[in-house]
């Protein structure tokens, strides 16, 4: 079976596997499984290479540097930044400062919350807004408070649309798409997120970065995550892994259906899609 079929796997053995954190990798608690740890180890020994991909800023992935031995580039912000395990930059891409003000007036318009990340700053307007404290907890930093964003902090890497309506979070993706979509990457991180990153910088992007930094072709590449911005990076891979609970949407997108992150999907993907071939 070749690697652009739609219903199995390359041929080709994987020589690399890009992880979503979030939703993934650890479970709703954001807890790394020993089991997520020993299939990272096992792929190690079986001389797989292993990265991680994540819409968080990379001070909130820096705490899986350690327990999973990285030694990978990290793509944070989606793929909007790259840096080495120490957390030393590699590439930058940055919205335009004209986009950044005008998708964050467009987000407000929505009533969603905005929040802004500017290096290794996060910026919210409410402290106790949706999700800040969840937030908090999973980037283990804290926000700065700002009255508004005028003016607009510099290089802004990712503007998150924050709401508890799903709905209103899937609609706006469109309207925003519609929008931007010549100046921005949109996507759902969460079905409470919706964020907005440079154009280049999307998970598909990070398959195609690593491929060429780390000289592994494509078709040798596996992916595996939980959401729709994982999607662009299923297409680019010669396998992509979804999650059990990943919405119907995003299964149907991937090559392969794992259990959730709350039955140790990602150690059984690795176990049965990568390892056993």
């Amino acid at each position: 079976m070749t690697a652009s079929s739609s219903s199995g796997p390359s041929d080709k053995p994987i020589r690399l596997l890009i992880s979503d954190v979030d939703g993934t990798l650890v479970t709703q608690d954001k807890i790394l499984t020993d089991a997520s740890r020993q299939a990272v180890a096992k792929l190690r020994e079986a001389k797989i290479e292993f990265a991680i991909t994540s819409g968080r800023p990379p001070r909130g992935m820096a705490m899986f540097c350690q327990p999973l031995a990285l030694s990978n580039p990290i793509a944070a912000f989606n793929g909007g930044l790259f840096v080495r395990p120490d957390m030393s930059v590699i590439q930058q891409q940055t919205l335009d400062a004209p986009v950044a003000a005008d998708v964050v007036k467009f987000l407000a318009s929505k009533r969603l919350d905005v929040w802004v990340y500017s290096g290794n700053d996060w910026f919210v307007q409410d402290r106790h807004g949706p999700h800040v404290d969840r937030e908090e907890f999973t980037v283990k930093f804290p926000p700065k408070v700002v009255a508004k964003y005028d003016p607009m902090p510099p290089n802004v890497a990712k503007i998150v649309g924050v709401s508890d309506d799903q709905d209103l979070v899937a609609s706006t993706e469109a309207e925003a798409r519609h929008q931007f979509g010549d100046h921005a990457s949109i996507a759902r991180s969460q079905p409470y997120y919706l964020d907005v990153t440079h154009p280049n910088a999307n998970k598909g992007s990070v398959v195609r970065y690593l491929s060429g930094t780390m000289g592994i072709p494509t078709d040798q590449i596996a992916t595996i995550g939980d959401m729709p911005n994982d999607v662009l990076m299923f297409a680019l891979s010669g396998l992509s892994i979804a999650m059990g609970n990943a919405s119907t949407e995003v299964q149907r997108a991937a090559r392969r259906v794992t259990a959730s992150n709350e039955q140790d999907g990602f150690a059984k993907a690795v176990e049965r899609f990568i390892l056993a071939h």
